[in-house]
């Protein structure tokens, strides 16, 4: 009873795919990755924006005011009166054993995807998610969060020193 649970919490995160082949032939252990070194939300007047930081250098990333929320809460330790989606997961994943372990963002055409890569009963599964849940979930469990050096360079803005930190447009 309790695997079955578990298994409708599996099949909620894998939404558009599910294992290895969730990105085709490439495997993200075939590319240049690097770790982000801070995340941060900001707001803009085209809404809630996360910030991945990596070197000099910032990926945007456009968020719902939820998913904001719910990352905010987790850099800071804020928790809300009832569990948001990523809370609720984070509790679920923990209460079996289970973790995220690693997070991948990367962009096809427009749209910004996420690889989650979760730990539970001595097996480890990747999934395709919304980078945003991802980014989440790996902040609720202290994973490391990648991104390829070549998204960095596409999509990375040079922060520029001196700019006002919560202007972002």
């Amino acid at each position: 009873m309790r695997y079955r649970y578990l298994g409708v919490l599996l099949g909620i995160v894998t939404l558009a795919g599910i294992g290895e082949g969730a990105w085709g032939s490439r495997t993200w252990a075939e590319t240049d990755q690097v770790q982000v070194e801070d995340v941060q939300v900001k707001f803009s007047q085209a809404g809630p924006v996360v910030l991945l930081k990596v070197d000099n250098r910032s990926i945007q990333i456009f968020v719902d005011p939820t998913v904001a929320g719910s990352i905010e809460g987790a850099l800071t330790g804020r928790k809300f009166h009832r569990p948001l989606s990523h809370d609720l997961m984070h509790s679920i994943l923990e209460s079996y054993a289970g973790k995220v372990t690693q997070v991948v963002i990367r962009l096809k055409g427009q749209i910004y995807y996420g690889e989650l890569t979760i730990s539970l009963a001595g097996q480890t599964k990747v999934f395709d998610s919304r980078s945003s849940d991802a980014i989440a979930l790996a902040i609720h469990f202290k994973a490391p969060i990648l991104v390829g050096r070549d998204l960095l360079e596409k999509a990375g803005k040079e922060q520029v020193p001196g700019r006002n930190p919560q202007l972002l447009l």
